[in-house]
């Protein structure tokens, strides 16, 4: 927490869009590639994941709710996109790099690291190539989207919390809040919904919060707490891992990660063709990055967290019905259990997708 918080505040200091998050993350991994252990406990991830929960759910209010109408196309075009994203760019590694067809589609799945992990581990896959690939598109695309809106000038008006009262003004209202919150993100665990203790709590707060039954500002440092500790767990997915391992997949990486922007990029030209969508909200909700990364982006490029976490959680839904599906069809053989390697049984312990 001590070096996430160092590079966050550098890349604060320098003005980089979603600087604590980014700066986080990036010096992390950093340590983490030189061969320092860089761990946070499953316990402080979800809580981080909670607070972030709440506080983008917060943005809701009555208003933006009523914007909701025009989303049901825009939702139904994301459904679309990730199946072909993560057909086009299980097809590159297939056929460019050799890979074979299910580690190239566990690879290609954009997010839901942690089913897919789950999932692979029943199988002939190779589990590290596929977390890699995955971790190298959430560093460059975390890094990467935020500076490439600021270049392109891409902004929109901000949208932070905008309660009026604190949880000193009222308690009764915190207290609900986060009961409900936190039983949300335990019910949506226990059923083993991907992200649960992410959206659990955002679904929570956005309704209570669109529907003016809760009025609360959260402090502006919790939610750079909760930014730093994003960057910390994403970065952390490097640890035990080696430049010399990185960079024999670094290709892979690369070429699949931009297979699935020109995919995306095409689905978002679509979108825009919608009325009243930002092009910068379309963006953040079509990127193929973690979801989680995704959001706190939204929140912190101050875009539409509502609209963008609408578009997520319908690529979620989606992912979770096509992940099986799609194991299954590309080896139809029986299961087989392996164990992981330490490392990547930290992985699957500490992250949430």
């Amino acid at each position: 927490m001590t070096i996430a918080t160092a590079g966050g505040a550098i890349f604060d200091v320098l003005h980089f869009p979603a600087g604590w998050m980014a700066g986080a993350l990036l010096c992390v991994a950093i340590a983490a590639l030189f061969g320092r252990s860089m761990y946070v406990p499953p316990l402080m991830t979800r809580i981080f994941f909670i607070a972030l929960g709440i506080i983008i759910g917060g943005v809701a209010t009555p208003e933006t709710m009523h914007g909701m109408a025009t989303w049901p196309a825009s939702i139904l075009i994301i459904c679309v996109a990730m199946i072909v994203i993560t057909l086009a760019a299980a097809m590159y590694l297939q056929f460019v790099h050799g890979w074979d067809l299910q580690t190239a589609l566990f690879a290609s799945v954009p997010g839901a690291l942690s089913q897919v992990s789950a999932i692979a581990e029943d199988r002939d896959a190779d589990l590290r190539a596929i977390i890699i690939v995955q971790t190298v598109r959430v560093v460059i695309l975390a890094v990467g989207v935020p500076a490439g809106l600021a270049i392109a000038g891409i902004d929109a008006p901000a949208r932070m919390p905008m309660g009026t009262l604190t949880a000193f003004d009222a308690p009764g209202q915190f207290i609900a809040l986060v009961t409900g919150c936190i039983v949300a993100a335990l019910a949506l665990y226990k059923i083993g919904f991907s992200g649960g203790f992410f959206f659990g709590p955002m679904i929570v707060s956005a309704t209570l919060h669109g529907s003016g039954l809760v009025q609360l500002t959260p402090p502006g440092w919790v939610a750079t707490v909760a930014m730093i500790g994003l960057g910390a767990i994403n970065g952390g997915r490097f640890n035990n891992t080696s430049f010399k391992m990185l960079l024999n997949y670094l290709g892979a990486s690369l070429g699949a990660l931009a297979v699935a922007l020109v995919v995306s990029a095409m689905f978002i030209g679509v979108a825009s063709l919608l009325p009243s969508l930002k092009i910068s909200n379309l963006v953040i909700s079509y990127a193929p990055g973690s979801v989680d990364v995704m959001m706190i982006l939204a929140l912190a490029l101050h875009l539409d967290p509502v609209f963008v976490g609408a578009h997520h959680l319908a690529r979620i839904l989606i992912v979770s019905i096509m992940l099986p599906i799609g194991a299954r069809l590309t080896d139809p053989r029986p299961l087989h259990k392996h164990g992981l390697p330490e490392s990547l049984e930290i992985a699957k312990e500490t992250l949430e997708d």
